[in-house]
């Protein structure tokens, strides 16, 4: 497969940010293979990714940052420079619903995602035999009230030992620290199985039935620490009735879940986020 460079820009929206952008990759025989934009007209801002054959480009990598500063200083440009043939090193947290990793250990299996699953980590042993069948290393890490700063030690200690770029939070029922979090920011995605900012919290699906709902949801965001209040990354909705009982919204839900996981999970892999104003731009 070819390989190419992807770079990410936002800034003050003005004249000339696409060509000064085009001029430069063109100047050094880049061929660009997919370029996507999006104005914030309330916020005057402009946001671009713009991916690229590195084939026959002149401009070595490590060069780059100097080589491109005088524009990015031109247009206050906040960038950042990825390569697809760099996939970043994941680790999946699961407690006990184990569909969503399922789901995302087949996609990674089938090479539905650009990206390396490392190791299992969960506070329930359930998981074992699943990520085992899929060659994955599993670790079995009990959170109890009085443990929650040692487990999350001994995850931190996992996590560093591999590397681990993204973490995914594959219906992972534990609250992380702020600690935790601020060491990968805006690289913890997870799931919530309701269509935020409704339902947040525990238990979604019996809210959700005891308010009579016709459309439940799920959506994808990245973990702050504001519980359920992340930057929304992808939702989708299926339509319920007054028939459908309580388990009937989780079993449905539970589609859902899987699939918006599994979307946010691709684009990030792919590059195809900027986040902004606790919102999110997915470029296409």
């Amino acid at each position: 497969m070819r390989e190419s460079a992807i770079l990410l820009i936002h800034c003050p929206d003005r004249k000339g940010i696409v060509a000064a952008v085009a001029n430069f990759l063109y100047g050094h025989n880049g061929n660009i293979l997919h370029a996507d934009q999006h104005q914030d007209a309330a916020l005057g801002l402009f946001f671009m990714r713009v991916e690229w054959d590195l084939a026959g480009f002149d401009l070595d990598p490590a060069r780059f940052p100097e080589a491109f500063e005088p524009i990015a200083r031109e247009f206050r440009m906040q960038w950042r420079l990825e390569r697809s043939s760099v996939r970043p090193k994941a680790a999946i947290f699961v407690s006990r619903h184990d569909h969503c990793l399922a789901d995302l250990l087949y996609r990674h299996r089938s090479g539905e995602l650009a990206c390396a699953v490392s190791l299992v980590i969960s506070n329930h042993p359930d998981a074992r035999d699943l990520a085992g069948f899929y060659g994955i290393a599993f670790h079995h890490i009990p959170v109890e009230p009085g443990n929650r700063e040692t487990a999350e030690e001994e995850q931190l200690r996992l996590l560093h030992a591999h590397g681990i770029d993204l973490i995914v939070l594959a219906r992972y029922m534990q609250v992380l620290s702020p600690e935790f979090v601020a060491r990968w920011p805006q690289r913890i995605i997870n799931v919530h199985h309701s269509f935020l900012p409704a339902f947040s919290g525990p238990r979604p699906y019996h809210r959700a039935h005891e308010r009579g709902v016709k459309l439940i949801g799920a959506t994808s965001h990245y973990v702050t620490n504001d519980l359920d209040e992340g930057p929304i990354i992808e939702q989708d909705v299926a339509r319920v009735s007054h028939r459908d009982q309580l388990e009937d919204l989780a079993q449905k839900g539970r589609d859902l879940e899987k699939v918006v996981l599994a979307r946010a999970v691709r684009w990030h892999a792919l590059h195809r986020i900027l986040v902004y104003a606790n919102k999110t731009v997915v470029f296409d």
